[in-house]
C-alpha cells in the first residue's frame, strides 16, 4: 500500500500527472512513440489478365489491381512517402510447383519490373511463396502423402527469389515458413551477383484464423487440408523466438510477425531478444474486422485504425504492412 498523508498519497500534490496531458502541444511533446509514413508498408495484389482493377468484397477499400494499375498504386505510395511496396501476384497460370513465378516473363517479374520502371527510387519487396501460384493452393510442391515437399520447396523459393531480384526488387520475403529458406534464398541470390538484395523473413508466421480475406484476395484458398504443419501454433511463444534465431543465422536482414494484433506480446519478446529490424503485419482479418465494425458505425475507422498502428510501434515494430497505409498516410500527413 502506498503511504499516505492526509488521504492523499506522499506525492500528490505535488506529482500531477495530468500536467503532461493538458494541452494537445504538450501531450505531442511527451508522447513516446511515434508513427510516420516511412514506417507502413502498403500490399497489393496483382491479378494478371484483369482489364480494370476490382473491388475485393471481403476487404472494403482494397483492390486486385492490373498489371497497369498496379504502377498508379506504386506512384501513390511513393508520393505518401510510404516505407515499402509488397507485391502480392494472383496467377492464372497455376500448376502443382506454382512455375509462373519462377520463370522469365511470368507474372511475378512483369509486375516487379513495371513497378520499378515507373518508380526507381521506390522500395519494392516481393512477397516470395507459391500459394498464389499452386493448383492446389499449398505453399510448395506436394508428396505422394499431400504434404508439403519442404525440400524441393527450397530449391524453388531460390529460383522465386532471383527471378524478383532480376526484376529489381530490393527486398525479398519468404512466407512459407519452410525449414531452411532463407539459407536457400540467400545461397541463390549470392551465386548470382545479389549479395545486396535484403531478404525479410516472415519468421513467426502463425496458422491463424485472420488469413481468410487473404486467402479471397490472393486466390489461394486450399483444395484440401491445412497449413498446420508448416505455420505456427498459435498458443507458442518460445517457439517464436527459436523460428526467428535460425532465420538470423540463415541469412536474414529483417524479421516479421504475421498476425499483427493476437501476437503483440510476440512481436515485443523479438524486439527485445533480438534488437534486430522487426516488422508486423496488420492482416486482411483485422482489416476487415475494422472495417466492417465501421460500416456498421460502431467503430470510427480512422481513429481505431491509428491507435492500433500506434500499438504496433509500441511494441516494436520498426514497420507495419498493412491496408490502411495510405489512409494513415494522408491523416499523417495532414497533421503535419
Amino acid at each position: 500500500m502506498i503511504p499516505t498523508n492526509n488521504n492523499h498519497s506522499v506525492h500528490f500534490p505535488r506529482t500531477r500527472m495530468r500536467r503532461g496531458r493538458r494541452t494537445a502541444g504538450i501531450r505531442t511533446l511527451l508522447r513516446e512513440t511515434t508513427l510516420e509514413p516511412r514506417h507502413l508498408i502498403l500490399p497489393v495484389f496483382v491479378e494478371e489478365t484483369l482489364e480494370e482493377r476490382t473491388p475485393i468484397n471481403a476487404m472494403p477499400g482494397v483492390f486486385r489491381e492490373t498489371e497497369t494499375s498496379v504502377v498508379t498504386r506504386a506512384k501513390e505510395a511513393e508520393k505518401a512517402g510510404l516505407g515499402a511496396l509488397m507485391l502480392f501476384g494472383v496467377s492464372h497460370h497455376k500448376d502443382h510447383e506454382g512455375h509462373d513465378s519462377m520463370i522469365s516473363g511470368g507474372l511475378l517479374d512483369r509486375m516487379v519490373g513495371n513497378v520499378r520502371a515507373a518508380c526507381p527510387d521506390l522500395v519494392i519487396m516481393a512477397d516470395l511463396c507459391f500459394c498464389e501460384y499452386t493448383d492446389h493452393g499449398h505453399c510448395g510442391p506436394l508428396t505422394s502423402e499431400g504434404t508439403v515437399d519442404n525440400d524441393a520447396t527450397l530449391e524453388n523459393i531460390a529460383r522465386q527469389a532471383i527471378i524478383a531480384a532480376r526484376a529489381g526488387a530490393d527486398i525479398l520475403a519468404p512466407s512459407g515458413m519452410m525449414d531452411g529458406q532463407v539459407a536457400a534464398i540467400r545461397n541463390g541470390l549470392d551465386k548470382e551477383g545479389f549479395e545486396d538484395r535484403a531478404i525479410l523473413a516472415y519468421a513467426a508466421k502463425y496458422a491463424s484464423h485472420f488469413y481468410g480475406p487473404f486467402r479471397d484476395a490472393a486466390g489461394c484458398s486450399l483444395k484440401k487440408g491445412d497449413r498446420k504443419t508448416y505455420q505456427m501454433d498459435p498458443a507458442n511463444g518460445d517457439e517464436a523466438l527459436r523460428e526467428v534465431a535460425l532465420d538470423i543465422q540463415e541469412g536474414a536482414d529483417m524479421v516479421m510477425v504475421k498476425p499483427g494484433l493476437p501476437y503483440l506480446d510476440i512481436l515485443w519478446r523479438i524486439k527485445q531478444e533480438f534488437a534486430m529490424p522487426t516488422f508486423a503485419y496488420n492482416v486482411s482479418g483485422e482489416y476487415a474486422m475494422l472495417r466492417f465494425a465501421a460500416q456498421a458505425g460502431v467503430l470510427d475507422y480512422e481513429n481505431v485504425m491509428m491507435e492500433t498502428l500506434t500499438s504496433f510501434r509500441r511494441a516494436g515494430a520498426d514497420g507495419i504492412l498493412t491496408y490502411s497505409a495510405l489512409d494513415a498516410a494522408k491523416i499523417l500527413q495532414n497533421h503535419l
